[in-house]
């Protein structure tokens, strides 16, 4: 018999392991996050749970209010008219500014763009705030902008309004940049990690892991020479694409800080399902499995800013891994896991050698500063 959460045990080892199995499981079913910190550090802007406790204990019990209780990658705004917007903001710090494939100015036209695209909004305007340190080079800002520009086109998007800052010198670590966004949802998408049932498939767009160690690489922390560009790139494309195709998608989530395993545990809890992921089904290239090693971290928590993880009922399983596959950025889409009823809220992943382990939220992100 395997255990959920370990490998195959036996006897009272069997025992043992499944106890504790379950022990976890009903402390994870109880589990609301507090801020224990009398301090803020990096964790807590990684996406875990330190992530998860200084949103409850700080924003949430300040600004709480149903729009901003769902939580999701931004809020859904119901005109008079009937018609729905997406609106979402998103803040990026990324080091180095530069890195292979792009940089911190199209991250953040991207990282909004698929915020929207997430709630499966169609992306129109984005706003866009900098803080630049004194001192910067106006040519690299120029770069930059450049940068932004250019992913506004390929997107589809127009940045229509923005602000700027600066800050003493060493305040702001170079440059760093806000963009906020909003979106037309089409009429009949709706997407709810509540509406998430047992039998529906898993499905990952792309290879995960590029970003984060393409940005780790050009920070030379590895001493690695690798050709991995990051797969940032605007999901609008491959949203529509899909939800055209299966109109019955679920949930949508863009696996950024805190990666694959951190979003599946997120609608596992919402949705109080269990989600069983196949080790050999996930699409890693081999360098950044490398790297993974040599860093002693899983790939499914590393960051991607170019791919998606979408919930889909079976029978639409197929329609929705063709209508990405016919694009660019989802030509590797591929089927990562499934949805069970027990546990409800666990995470596990069934291994390459027989076994089954828990995939549980890391508290913080072993790689800060991706995005």
């Amino acid at each position: 018999m395997t255990a959920p959460g370990g490998d195959r045990t036996d006897g009272d080892g069997r025992g043992r392991r499944e106890d504790e199995v379950l022990r976890r499981i009903e402390e994870w079913r109880r589990h609301k996050p507090k801020l224990r910190d009398e301090f803020i550090n990096s964790a807590h802007g990684a996406g875990g749970k330190a992530s998860a406790s200084l949103i409850n204990a700080v924003f949430l019990e300040a600004f709480s209010n149903p729009l901003l209780e769902t939580m999701a990658d931004g809020a859904v705004l119901t005109l008079p008219s009937g018609e729905r917007l997406a609106f979402s903001t998103d803040s990026y710090v990324v080091k180095p500014l530069r890195f292979p494939g792009g940089s911190i100015g199209d991250l953040a036209v991207n990282g909004t763009v698929n915020d929207l695209s997430m709630m499966g909004a169609r992306p129109q305007w984005l706003s866009a705030g900098f803080v630049i340190e004194d001192g910067f080079p106006v040519a690299e800002l120029k770069a930059i902008v450049a940068d932004m520009a250019a992913a506004a086109r390929k997107a589809g998007v127009q940045i229509v309004t923005g602000d700027t800052k600066v800050v003493n010198k060493g305040g702001a670590d170079g440059v760093y940049i806000n963009t906020a966004g909003v979106g037309l949802i089409p009429e009949g998408v709706k997407l709810d990690s509540r509406s998430i049932r047992p039998g529906d498939k898993v499905l990952v767009s792309g290879k995960i892991g590029d970003h984060g160690v393409a940005v780790l690489i050009a920070r030379g922390e590895l001493a690695l020479e690798a050709d991995i560009p990051t797969d940032s790139a605007p999901l609008n494309g491959v949203v529509e694409a899909l939800l055209a195709a299966a109109p019955n998608t679920r949930f949508l989530r863009d696996p950024t800080r805190g990666g694959v395993a951190t979003v599946c545990n997120e609608f596992a809890r919402d949705a109080e399902v269990s989600v069983v992921l196949q080790e050999s089904a996930l699409p890693v290239r081999n360098i950044v499995n490398g790297a993974c090693e040599i860093l002693g971290i899983d790939p499914l928590y590393v960051a991607n800013e170019g791919k998606l993880i979408a919930v889909v009922p079976a029978e639409e399983t197929e329609a929705a891994l063709a209508a990405m596959r016919s694009t660019a950025v989802g030509a590797d889409a591929a089927v990562i896991g499934e949805i069970r009823d027990d546990p409800p809220g666990i995470v596990i992943i069934n291994t390459h050698f027989g076994g089954n382990r828990i995939v549980d939220m890391l508290v913080g992100d072993p790689l800060p500063r991706i995005c």
